[in-house]
């Protein structure tokens, strides 16, 4: 399988020219700004860093450390990095096969193509903010704190526009052409069944599904849940959203997921996730408004490339 790109810690980054470049302009003008001061002074007191340069280093592993475990929507949809502001993806159709006979007349219908264009014209943004004073008197678990949050904020803000890009496909586009109905029941073994078939019966490989956390709670009282090898155990990374696996996907929870919903997606036709700059963080002052903290930033794109390689339950109960 391939490896899902996460954001780079500092010291990854810095082999990379652009950001070793804007790294080092950082470190020549963050010296009026009271909170970098203060956390750099702060750090280098307790022996965490040894000048500003490292602080900013530290700054930025803190915000993607704090992103990670929010990642869910890079594990439910192929995920790429790229350099360029819009990449265009070849959609071949299916070609037409015919029954001929000896020395008749050949007839050749080629494959058909058609085109997605996904532009990494998307930027998700986040900052925190201090006046002069509170940034001058903070206290470290306090700064570091602001700054977890930052991470989490972004990451789950990309989690969020994937699953909304998945649950923006029309039904008719679906796996099967329609949705699966829920019938406002829990979520069954049964129905999850159903939703798997849809996508077989694309001829698509279902390897991922994604739910709200409710639907999690009704599927692990499913006697052919508990009674099987997929009930989450010591190798589940449930602070990534991972469950487990059921019949040929892996399960996902998120808040994010609309509670009565359930996809089911064969990943890498479905859709795509571009990242042409991964999470990053700078720093801002406006000492006209007294202002001054740390903005968090990513710029990516993304897009359904193949609707019917997605399967949809809707209207399940939305209680346990």
């Amino acid at each position: 399988m391939r490896e899902i790109p996460l954001p780079k810690m500092h010291e990854g980054l810095m082999k990379e020219p652009w950001y070793a470049s804007e790294f080092e302009q950082q470190v020549h003008r963050v010296g009026g700004n009271p909170w970098i001061n203060h956390y750099a002074q702060v750090g280098i007191k307790e022996g965490i860093f040894s000048d500003m340069a490292a602080a900013l280093g530290a700054i930025h592993d803190v915000v993607v450390e704090a992103a990670k475990p929010n990642l869910i929507g890079r594990q439910i949809i192929d995920t790429r990095t790229t350099t360029e502001a819009l990449e265009r993806f070849m959609k071949a159709a299916k070609s037409v096969a015919y029954v001929g006979t000896e020395n008749g007349i050949v007839r050749l219908a080629g494959e058909r193509y058609s085109t997605v264009d996904i532009q990494t014209n998307i930027v998700i943004k986040d900052g925190v903010e201090w006046s002069r004073e509170f940034a001058e008197d903070a206290k470290w678990n306090v700064m570091n704190r602001q700054l977890e949050e930052l991470g989490r904020s972004v990451a789950e803000k990309e989690t969020a526009l994937i699953i909304a890009l998945y649950e923006a496909v029309a039904a008719a586009n679906l796996a099967g052409g329609a949705e699966i109905a829920g019938g406002a029941a829990v979520l069954s073994w049964s129905k999850l069944v159903e939703i798997w078939d849809a996508l077989e019966g694309e001829d698509f490989e279902a390897d991922t599904a994604f739910l709200h956390t409710k639907q999690i709670s009704q599927l692990f009282t499913a006697t052919e849940f508990i009674n099987s090898q997929y009930l989450p155990s010591s190798g589940a990374q449930l602070t990534r959203g991972e469950i487990g696996q059921a019949l040929t996907a892996r399960l996902f929870k998120s808040s994010k997921c609309t509670n009565g919903k359930v996809h089911m997606v064969s990943k890498v036709p479905a859709g795509i996730l571009l990242i042409r700059r991964d999470i990053t963080t700078e720093p801002f002052e406006d000492p006209r408004q007294g202002k001054y903290g740390i903005v968090a930033t990513e710029r990516v794109g993304y897009g359904i490339l193949r609707a019917n390689a997605v399967a949809r339950g809707t209207n399940f109960k939305t209680t346990f």
